[in-house]
């Protein structure tokens, strides 16, 4: 397995100053080379998001997963629109310098104003954030895919159209054929509007994704679903429900082991505040919920197993509010496929389980 490289960039500017970049090179794609992503959601440029930020950049994460709603500048007019915007970029420089990003756009990305004369939608995101959307051969720069270490990012746009034939619904029927779990056994989808949320805030805003899609992410068992969106934190159990059809079926979720887990991390730390409010009693498929800004990490371990966890700002940066083991859907849920014998399993699964106890003395 390749090692990554360090790579250091020196700018300067005519009055002789200098600034000094360095960032590392991914690892070879390989299934089972380690990485560790941050999940970041509704960020926004507040004491809370500075807060939130700065937990992160002390995990030792190597890259950040960008569920949506960067820098909330909508919230403004005319010049204080491209204001936010710079303010916003120079705030997060602190990380986006040095390590990669992956970005998904959120509704207040979008910044259709016709008051000022701004009808192209993502105009400032879409300038500001380029997407590598070329290289998975998508026709848009909001839905695309990459491959890091050992796994297979898709991002899907909520604010564009994804009903049947749309080209975002062509390319994603396309991608997830091209996904080779052999190489890159992890399947990680993100998207802003949660299909799978019992807040009150934006409840059932994502119906209608989950009607087009959700029968493709349990058929190519994808293993965790990322969102924003709703300014708090929760997390699902495995299930689906694809087997209601308006005349028949099931009409609720039900546990489903090829299902993904689906996880709400809308708690970056805007200024919109936060969505306190649940619906009453919590849902069957709902493993844990909770109001409070913060981050989450997923620490890929090898072809198996990852390791997940929520940490809320307030308890600092080693206090995994919600954690879990997260099996691979592709690797983990077969005996027969991954080949382990127990020692294997043994060596993977104690190191975690320690580091859970370490973390939470």
């Amino acid at each position: 397995m390749a090692l990554s490289m360090l790579l250091s960039i020196i700018t300067s500017s005519c009055d002789e100053s200098s600034r000094e970049f360095w960032f590392q090179t991914p690892p070879e794609i390989h299934p089972d080379a380690p990485y560790k992503f941050g999940i970041i959601g509704d960020l926004g440029q507040t004491y809370n998001s500075l807060s939130t930020l700065q937990h992160y950049m002390q995990s030792g994460a190597d890259a950040v997963l960008f569920v949506g709603d960067l820098s909330y500048s909508d919230r403004y007019q005319y010049n204080d629109v491209g204001i936010r915007w710079d303010t916003w970029g120079r705030f997060v420089e602190q990380s986006t310098a040095y390590q990669p990003w992956m970005w998904s756009a959120g509704n207040h990305e979008i910044e259709f104003m016709p008051y000022m004369d701004e009808v192209v939608p993502f105009r400032n995101f879409l300038h500001r954030y380029p997407t590598p959307y070329l290289a998975s051969k998508s026709t848009n720069p909001l839905w695309y895919a990459i491959k890091r270490a050992s796994a297979h990012i898709i991002v899907l746009s909520s604010y564009s159209p994804f009903v049947k034939y749309t080209p975002q619904w062509t390319w994603l029927e396309e991608e997830l054929k091209k996904v080779d779990r052999e190489k890159t056994p992890w399947l990680i989808v993100l998207m802003h509007a949660p299909i799978y949320n019992s807040n009150e805030a934006h409840f059932m805003e994502g119906e209608s994704m989950r009607a087009a899609f959700e029968t493709w992410f349990v058929q190519y068992r994808v293993d965790v679903i990322f969102a924003g969106h709703v300014h708090a934190y929760e997390r699902s159990y495995r299930i689906s429900n694809i087997q209601y059809n308006v005349t028949s079926g099931d009409r609720y979720p039900i546990p489903d082991k090829s299902a993904p887990v689906y996880i709400t991390v809308g708690d970056g730390g805007n200024q919109e505040g936060l969505a306190g409010r649940f619906l009453e009693p919590q849902p069957d498929y709902s493993a844990f919920r909770e109001a409070s800004y913060g981050h989450s990490m997923l620490e890929i371990k090898n072809r198996t197993h990852a390791l997940y966890h929520w940490n809320r700002n307030d308890d600092g940066k080693k206090v995994p509010t919600d954690a879990f083991v997260l099996h691979n859907q592709y690797w983990g849920g077969n005996l027969r496929r991954r080949k382990l014998n127990k020692h294997h399993l043994r060596r993977t699964i104690q190191p975690i389980t320690d580091k859970f106890l370490l973390d939470s003395e």
